[in-house]
């Protein structure tokens, strides 16, 4: 069988590599792909996430088995209902399911509507309101852009000034570049949530739901978890923090409700479910967003630990019949490092020639994401030439007995590979270990 995964970053590179280790797919094709999906001789066929049409022509031409959706845009703008319309069988929520993610306001009253944990909040498309609201409650405040913004449109202002200035962005210079739905420009303004952070990850067929390993994602650019937001330099999986108590309560106060909810609401959700978690002292878990996809780069660690045939796995949630699969897990952490290139969060560098890369082994796999294949003359071609081509670059992904043994072998390969500016953390993991 075919398999098509639709995406260009790491996530990808990761879903693609797990699929091609079914004994029942023949070939995998990336559209767009990157240079480490071509490297691994993965097919990389050279569509845009952004022409579902076409995607669709070529998965019936190709006679596609199942094609996956990694990111969220091709989802907010209704691939799967295109694909669905004409009979080919694809796995993720529709339009309708996405707006979980594609907007945070929906989001909230939705929760608001089930009784679903999560911080309290208001929604304001004028600026004047919006500040009004922040001179009133005072710092730490959360300010949250409504659109999508690559995971990038969250601020937790520390400072009322902060705050102002994230309102003034994003419903003005909209520096991040939010995707703002219909209602046009909106934020949401939440309280500021005390804890430690999960991501807390399903598959889900509309009625039955499978929960993958736990995780998580440190999304500040420095150690010791300071800086500007990313989006996302390492993770590791499982997650300590997420006890069986609180993955119990997690599934019975979060994850059932709201696909009991999507489907009293006549979106049943099929897909990959992310919930990100904020988990007090206490053990109580609250929603701090929902996303409609794996996350990046906690999709690494996860597939890294998968022993199940993912291929099969989301055959069965396409077509219903979840219930009828268990998944299987290596026993072992798994830890990612996130390699971004030079300048990022902000506009980074591209063009830089990267080396060093290891060979893949049983315990470790280096998942590309912003990075290209660049012939001599400076195109695309057959060169292999590997070269920057995005912020986040690489995500080095290695198996340990623990946190620290994981992270160790991580950064051993990290310190190997070069190129120009390269930026990492050498913290990955430091809750679980600490704890």
């Amino acid at each position: 069988m075919k398999a098509l995964v639709i995406g260009g970053g790491g996530r990808e590179h990761a879903l693609a590599w797990r699929l091609a280790q079914s004994a029942r797919v023949q070939t995998v094709y990336v559209a767009p792909g990157n240079g480490g999906t071509a490297l691994d001789a993965v097919a990389l066929q050279n569509l845009g996430i952004s022409q579902p049409e076409a995607l669709a022509d070529f998965a019936a031409a190709e006679k596609i088995a199942l094609t996956v959706v990694g990111p969220e845009a091709p989802l907010a703008a209704g691939v799967v209902d295109l694909f669905r319309a004409r009979g080919l069988p694809i796995f993720g929520p529709t339009k309708a399911a996405a707006q979980l993610e594609s907007s945070k306001a929906f989001a909230k009253a939705f929760m608001q509507r089930h009784a679903i944990p999560t911080a309290r909040h208001a929604t304001f498309g004028d600026a004047a309101e919006a500040h009004a609201h922040v001179d009133a409650l005072g710092a730490p405040i959360v300010v949250k852009a409504d659109g999508l913004a690559a995971g990038k449109g969250v601020v937790v202002a520390m400072t009322a000034a902060e705050a102002h200035a994230a309102i003034d962005d994003m419903l003005g210079a909209n520096t991040l570049g939010v995707a703002h739905n219909a209602e046009g420009a909106r934020v949401v303004i939440e309280e500021f949530m005390a804890g430690e952070e999960a991501s807390f990850i399903v598959i889900a067929d509309g009625r039955t739901v499978l929960p993958l390993a736990t995780s998580q994602d440190h999304k500040r650019i420095g150690e010791g978890d300071t800086g500007p937001n990313t989006g996302g330099m390492g993770a590791y999986s499982p997650a300590p923090v997420v006890t069986p108590n609180v993955h119990a309560r997690v599934m019975q106060e979060i994850i059932q409700p709201t696909l009991d909810g999507m489907a009293a609401e006549g979106m049943p959700f099929t897909g990959f479910l992310y919930a990100g978690l904020m988990i007090d002292a206490s053990g109580r878990p609250r929603t701090v967003e929902f996303n409609c996809r794996l996350g990046d780069p906690e999709a690494e660690v996860i597939l890294m630990r998968l022993k199940s045939d993912l291929f099969e796995v989301l055959q069965h949630a396409a077509h219903s019949t979840l219930d009828q699969v268990q998944l299987q897990w290596d026993r072992r952490t798994a830890l990612g490092i996130v390699m971004a290139s030079a300048g990022y969060p902000a506009p980074p560098r591209t063009g830089d020639a990267i080396t060093g890369l290891p060979a893949e082994q049983q315990d470790l796999k280096v998942f590309h994401a912003g990075s290209a294949l660049q012939a001599a003359n400076g195109g695309a071609g057959d060169a292999r030439t590997l070269v920057t081509s995005g912020g986040r670059v690489l995500c080095v992904t290695a198996l340990g007995d623990n946190v620290r043994a994981a992270q160790g072998r991580a950064l051993a390969a990290v310190r190997e590979i070069r190129f120009a500016g390269a930026q990492w953390r050498g913290d990955i993991g430091h809750r679980a270990i600490r704890a």
